[in-house]
């Protein structure tokens, strides 16, 4: 059974070392009077396979509740953030999200990091019409052949990734690519939706190579690829991403091949771990901690103030906050301007709540720092500024900045009746 994280065990887990929990679940009487809270559910995989990037994640939720509730709360009252652990396993995942919806009563929900673990939680959010932000999954078929009236992505997805990158990949490095994936559903997917737009753009995949999740010594796998090819795609993240590039280097491939990929691969937690073997790689994402030109902004700025010290807290050697607190922190200021516009005050105002959501833009600044998006009505799909960027000396160059209109992909979304 996936653990639900009471309010007594946050406060614990925030004074050692869980970011700012304690700081959510501070004196809501004297600061609310009496007010209501909502109850916020997040589930993250705080144990397992992707415990690094669920704690990070779960540092971008409480970075916008902190944020919300100093400010007074959404409506005038504040927000209760019940966090559950789904383990990184699908059936504890959808466990916990039982919980929940039915013993905790959260009246909506952010998180989900495991694409596997998303999808086998929408039916939950589905009997229990309860919305549902999308913290980090990036399985293509959330926002197409499996979306749901109640879910929202209010990041990118593959295909957009793939439509704003696959031009540069063809004309910058090279028209013949090999796919390295995660294999399960976010990696194969995103493999697709990549595989699909090389070859619009005039390249040619000549071959892929699927890495279970958790594989410790990936060079079983690595040592058969080889041909003639320009370029390796990883298609990867966590500790699979890490063992991938240094195991790869470590056989010769970043000497034969030029390396690129999604930007799981490198976010800023795990550069340390891949030192200079990740040098040179090619990648794309939505947000990057640096701050070249056009990304030297105030919001961007204030982001990165308050999110570093926070994760330090998670773990001592000081990461820079990467794309898993920025999409959670963004999740949870849409989830606002939505419960605001509707005027929710329970689960029987989550029709009003999805159709406040649907079509909602969302604009630059200090909720919204890496730029203006919109969710599109159609498919719950955010679409959103991509960053295309080179690591050199150890941190991030940004090359070229696509504009989110750049990266609109039709919609293939048919909700089911509510």
């Amino acid at each position: 059974m996936g653990r639900t994280i009471t309010r007594r065990r946050a406060l614990r887990w925030g004074a050692a070392g869980f970011g700012a929990a304690a700081v959510v679940h501070g004196p809501w009487r004297a600061v609310f009077a009496e007010a209501k809270p909502y109850k916020l559910g997040t589930g993250q995989p705080l144990t397992g396979v992707a415990a690094y990037g669920g704690k990070t994640s779960l540092v971008g939720v409480q970075m916008a509740v902190d944020r919300i509730n100093k400010s007074g709360g959404i409506n005038g009252r504040p927000l209760e953030l019940v966090i559950a652990d789904d383990q990184s396993k699908p059936d504890t995942g959808r466990r916990a999200a039982e919980k929940l919806a039915t013993e905790d009563g959260i009246d909506f929900h952010v998180g989900g990091f495991l694409s596997n673990i998303c999808i086998a939680c929408t039916p939950v959010w589905e009997e229990h019409k309860i919305v549902n932000m999308i913290g980090v999954c990036l399985d293509t078929t959330l926002t197409t052949s499996k979306c749901s009236r109640y879910t929202f992505r209010t990041f990118d997805f593959a295909p957009a990734q793939a439509k704003a990158f696959a031009p540069y990949l063809v004309k910058q490095i090279g028209k013949k690519w090999h796919m390295v994936y995660a294999d399960y559903s976010w990696g194969q997917s995103t493999r697709d939706a990549y595989t699909a737009d090389i070859k619009a753009n005039g390249g040619e995949v000549v071959g892929s190579t699927g890495i279970p999740l958790g594989t410790a010594d990936t060079t079983s796998f690595l040592s058969r690829i080889g041909g003639d090819f320009d370029g390796l795609f990883l298609i990867l993240f966590g500790s699979d991403a890490i063992n991938v590039v240094n195991q790869g280097s470590d056989l010769g491939l970043t000497k034969k091949y030029r390396l690129a990929g999604d930007g799981a691969v490198a976010t800023a937690t795990q550069l340390p771990a891949m030192g200079n073997k990740i040098e040179g790689f090619v990648g794309i994402d939505r947000y990057l901690p640096v701050f070249d030109p056009p990304l030297d902004t105030p919001a961007l700025h204030s982001f990165f103030d308050d999110a570093v010290p926070r994760l330090k807290k998670v773990d001592p050697s000081a990461p820079l906050p990467d794309r898993y607190v920025q999409s959670n922190f963004e999740a949870v200021n849409a989830l606002k301007l939505g419960v605001e516009k509707s005027g929710f005050q329970s689960r029987a105002d989550t029709p009003k709540l999805i159709e406040a959501l649907e079509g909602l833009t969302m604009k630059e600044g200090p909720d919204f720092p890496t730029g203006d998006k919109v969710l599109r009505k159609e498919d719950h799909q955010a679409f959103m500024r991509e960053l295309i960027y080179i690591i050199k000396d150890g941190t991030y160059h940004l090359q070229q900045a696509v504009p989110y209109e750049q990266t609109i992909v039709p919609a293939a979304c048919k909700f089911e009746s509510a």
